[in-house]
């Protein structure tokens, strides 16, 4: 089965509430024929259009081909959280990789958030962002730990930014009975995923990068020219950028065995209004919780929550994703039973068993980013522009990036989903227990 087909209608953007609330860029045209270019970039998502964004910027004469829409993917899905730092905290960083590494791990963690304002700011990409994310506790024993993290990055990392919050100061700001405490993160925040893809196409498609929808490549013959191939085209560039994240499918198996796909799932409420929304998340921030697998949730400009809780591990998404969503959203929020929900939809992202970016060179001139796991607003950005850089010759970041240990998933493809299904049914017992 093909993740590209399995659950979405091809060329068609998820009924969500995303894809509701913006303004569709008309469709690009499918590549067709002989194409030479200087580089090929696989894949629309934040990763794809920031890599064309920035060597187009550079002079590069650049082809994006996309397999159905720009933003299609986790891009366009995911809850819209863009967040300082890596996705695995710097104290696990630092024991697992050492204090260096974990340190220009943190650097580029801070830039890759910065990455996100400069292109926002330079490009007026209009994606109402709002700052602030809250991380939640829902274990009275992860206090101390959150309370903690945020004095290590104030005293070792010079982050000022992450504040603790006790469980009065947590409730007064989630009207959640679940919580006990956590911090909040004011250089970090929020935003319309999709609204920023859209931005990033446009301001590529205007830098001179050509894109192309509905240009599914099938296959990558290496070479000093690489070869690609789509149904109705041949591109050969000099250099190429996989930047598929769960969607890669068969192109690259030595990124296949790093990088797992799995679905995630976010729903929209009715509209609440404003007063009753504040009771949800008085200032506007963002919220991700404790939990292994996480419930994240935030406001939207129409006063509705958008609610992302569950997850899946194979190829269908389940046939009532409301259903799946809304136990999670009562058991945070019980005083929204009965209240309606407009919008569910499913997204895949890719993950890795380090839970960090799997950034690679897998040949001279093919260079692959992907496996964010959930952290991919920024840092997949980030990634983009990390690749042009290299390809322009700038590779330091590359290299801290690449150099990253990435193991294979255990029992290959054949049974690395069966084997993921064991440990996050553990983890998951372990949240509710």
């Amino acid at each position: 089965m093909d993740l590209l087909t399995a659950n979405d209608r091809p060329g068609a953007y998820p009924d969500s509430w995303y894809a509701a609330t913006v303004d569709p860029l008309p469709p690009f045209p499918p590549a067709r024929g002989e194409i030479a270019c200087d580089v090929c970039i696989v894949g629309g998502g934040y990763t794809g259009l920031s890599a064309a964004l920035h060597l187009a910027e550079r002079g590069y004469t650049v082809r994006l081909l996309e397999a159905n829409r720009v933003g299609w993917g986790a891009s366009g899905r995911n809850g819209g959280q863009i967040a300082v730092g890596q996705r695995v905290e710097q104290d696990r960083l630092e024991a697992d990789l050492g204090r260096e590494t974990a340190a220009r791990l943190w650097q580029l963690g801070r830039e890759s958030v910065e990455t996100v304002h400069d292109l926002i700011a330079r490009h007026g990409i209009d994606c109402g962002y709002r700052p602030g994310i809250i991380h939640a506790d829902h274990r009275a024993r992860y206090v101390a730990h959150s309370h903690a993290y945020a004095e290590k990055l104030r005293r070792d990392y010079g982050y000022d930014k992450l504040r603790p919050l006790d469980r009065d100061e947590i409730r007064a700001l989630v009207g959640s009975p679940g919580y006990h405490g956590g911090a909040l993160d004011m250089g970090s925040g929020h935003l319309h995923p999709l609204a920023l893809a859209l931005g990033l196409a446009r301001a590529a498609d205007a830098a001179g990068a050509t894109i192309h929808e509905a240009s599914r490549v099938t296959a990558i013959a290496a070479g000093a020219r690489v070869v690609l191939t789509t149904a109705e085209a041949t591109i050969r560039a000099d250099h190429v950028i996989l930047a598929c994240n769960g969607y890669l499918g068969g192109l690259a198996p030595p990124v296949a065995a790093r990088v797992m796909p799995i679905n995630n799932f976010v729903v929209a409420t009715e509209p609440l209004g404003a007063d009753r929304a504040r009771g949800l998340i008085r200032d506007d921030h963002a919220v991700g919780d404790s939990r292994f697998v996480i419930n994240y949730f935030r406001l939207s400009a129409d006063h509705r929550l958008l609610f992302g809780g569950g997850e899946s591990y194979g190829w269908r998404f389940p046939a009532d994703i409301a259903a799946k969503v809304r136990r999670p959203m009562l058991e945070v929020f019980p005083q929204l039973r009965g209240v309606a929900i407009d919008y569910a939809w499913g997204g895949t992202l890719g993950i890795t068993m380090r839970r960090l970016p799997h950034v690679a060179r897998l040949a001279g001139n093919i260079l692959s980013a992907g496996g964010y796991s959930g952290h991919g607003v920024a840092m997949g950005t980030f990634a983009g522009r990390v690749m042009a850089d290299a390809i322009a010759g700038q590779a330091e970041r590359f290299d801290v990036m690449a150099g990253v240990p990435a193991p294979r998933f255990p029992g290959g493809a054949a049974l690395r989903w069966p084997l993921l299904v064991l440990a996050m049914s553990w983890y998951a017992l372990r949240d509710r227990l």
